[in-house]
């Protein structure tokens, strides 16, 4: 991509593309949840807590490496939700002063962490959405740490994956890699990432 993409924040935009590592924290801290280190600086860029601001279940929080809360997913619920074939999230930023305003909906179909091959579609708050009624979508199948995240021209912007020589070492998926493309939001993409995580019961899931 050439472009820039900002969607938390243009300061999450890099001109280049990043390569992060993601390894996954016990349930007890936190609520699980993972860490994300920029694989060239070693510095941690990201923190994800599973239970959210106030500790509760369906709720995640992606902070920043100094630990200011940037991004609030929280999934849709009500009677509404038990009659739909679609479970809903949606994503927040969150400011200085606690408010928090939607910037992403997430979409997945039903059972879908029992079929590989359904796609998630995300749609952002802020987009003039085209025919296809969504922004991106993941492609690939995330427990398996092999998926994309895909805009809705067929550029993919963001990419999950394992180095083989870990995965040879590690029978669990604790350890993996991300890698942004130049000019998509970094904070998004993680924000989709957590969204992800906790939909499959994997670190996230309080």
């Amino acid at each position: 991509m050439s472009y820039t993409t900002p969607i938390v924040s243009k300061l999450y935009c890099s001109t280049s593309q990043t390569m992060f590592g993601v390894r996954k924290r016990p349930h007890v801290v936190n609520g699980g949840g993972f860490v994300v280190t920029d694989c060239s600086t070693q510095k941690v860029v990201f923190k994800v807590h599973g239970c959210g601001i106030h500790g509760k279940k369906d709720e995640l929080i992606l902070r920043d490496g100094d630990g200011e809360a940037l991004l609030l997913m929280r999934r849709k619920g009500g009677m509404v939700e038990a009659l739909s074939i679609y479970k809903k999230w949606k994503g927040y930023s969150v400011n200085y002063e606690g408010l928090q305003k939607l910037v992403f909906s997430l979409k997945e179909p039903g059972n879908s962490c029992l079929v590989r091959n359904r796609g998630i579609k995300i749609s952002i708050e802020s987009s003039v959405v085209g025919n296809k009624g969504w922004d991106f979508e993941i492609k690939g199948y995330f427990p398996d740490k092999h998926c994309s995240i895909v805009d809705n021209r067929g550029n993919i912007v963001a990419q999950v994956g394992m180095n083989k020589e870990v995965e040879k070492l590690m029978e669990s998926k604790d350890l993996y890699h991300v890698v942004v493309k130049p000019g998509m939001d970094q904070a998004f993409v993680f924000g989709v990432i957590a969204t992800l995580d906790y939909i499959y019961g994997e670190s996230t899931y309080c």
